[in-house]
C-alpha cells in the first residue's frame, strides 16, 4: 500500500509535548480523568501522559462508526464504557483525529448526561473542512486536509498503527 508522509514524527513529538504543557497549566490541581478514545488514541494519549506532570487518572472507552472502511458510517455505537465515575470530575477526552464529528458529539452528549465538572476534548488531528456535527475542539494538534490518514495509532482495517508519522493512504 503507497503512503505519503503528512506529519513527519518530530514535528509530532514536539506538538504533544506543547499540548501536555498546556494541559499542565489549565489542569494544574484539578486531577483530571484522561479518556482515551480507542483504538485510534491509544498511542497519543500514552505519549501525551508521559508528558504530563499534572496528577491524573487514566480510562478508556471505545465507541465505533467506520467499521473497517475508509469512510464513516455515520452511527456511531459504544462498544466499551468508562470503569471510573466522572460525576463531578474534569474529563478530557483524547480522540486520534476528529472529522465529520458525530463521534464526538455523541461522545459529548454521553459523558454529558454524567454529570462530569467539566469536559473537553483534546485530539492529535482536526478534519474541520469534514465537519458534521459542531463540537467544541478546545486542543488540537494540527489540521489537517480532508484525506484519509494512517500511522501514530490510525489505522487501516487494523494495520498501520504502528508508524511513527502520520501518513497519507
Amino acid at each position: 500500500m503507497k503512503s505519503e508522509i503528512l506529519i513527519e514524527e518530530e514535528k509530532i513529538r514536539k506538538r504533544v509535548e506543547e499540548l501536555a504543557a498546556q494541559l499542565d497549566k489549565d489542569y494544574d490541581g484539578k486531577s483530571p480523568v484522561l479518556v482515551g478514545v480507542l483504538k485510534g488514541s491509544f498511542i497519543f494519549l500514552a505519549d501525551l501522559v508521559r508528558k504530563m506532570k499534572t496528577p491524573h487518572q487514566v480510562d478508556f472507552l471505545t465507541v465505533a462508526s467506520y467499521d473497517g472502511g475508509v469512510k464513516s458510517t455515520g452511527v456511531v455505537r459504544l462498544v466499551s464504557d468508562l470503569s471510573i465515575n466522572i460525576e463531578g470530575r474534569h474529563v478530557l477526552v483524547v480522540e486520534d483525529i476528529v472529522d465529520t464529528g458525530l463521534t464526538t458529539d455523541y461522545i459529548l452528549k454521553n459523558l454529558g448526561t454524567r454529570n462530569p465538572a467539566s469536559l473537553e476534548f483534546v485530539t492529535l488531528l482536526d478534519k474541520r473542512i469534514c465537519r458534521k456535527a459542531d463540537v467544541p475542539i478546545k486542543y488540537a494538534g494540527f489540521e489537517i486536509p480532508d484525506q484519509f490518514v494512517i500511522g501514530y495509532g490510525l489505522d487501516y482495517n487494523q494495520y498501520y498503527r504502528n508508524l511513527p508519522h502520520v501518513a497519507r493512504l
